[in-house]
């Protein structure tokens, strides 16, 4: 089955770092721009960062700016979300998703991946 499949996640203390990974299995992500999105309990879905297939534009929440990097190696199939100094308010379930990008706007339209956790704690 074609799909996206996310990991990375887990439990680190505020101002650490993780590195999420979006990894296409079963199809080629080469065609696809891709934005990592996060939910958390009782809130709105966020968009974090995207990435355009040509690496030519990305898009960043400003909650995340300067604290996140999204980059792509398509020969790994596989999209990054770099996170440093995270806050407790980074803590969300990160999905990622094809979407349409510009420098201002991200829109999902399909291929959700099933999410991997991030949780921010002392």
């Amino acid at each position: 089955q074609s799909q996206l499949v996310e990991s990375g996640g887990g439990l680190v203390q505020p101002g650490g770092s993780l590195r999420l990974s979006c990894a296409a299995s079963g199809f080629t992500l080469d065609y696809y721009a891709i934005g990592w999105f996060r939910q958390a309990p009782g809130k709105e879905r966020e968009g974090v960062s995207c990435i355009s297939t040509s690496d030519g534009i990305t898009y960043y929440a400003d909650s995340v700016k300067g604290r996140f990097t999204i980059s792509r190696d398509n020969a790994k199939n596989t999209v990054y979300l770099q996170m440093d100094s995270l806050k407790s308010e980074d803590t969300a379930v990160y999905h990622c998703a094809a979407v349409i990008v510009t420098t201002t706007t991200c829109d999902p339209y399909g291929y959700w991946g099933r999410g991997t956790p991030v949780t921010v704690s002392s």
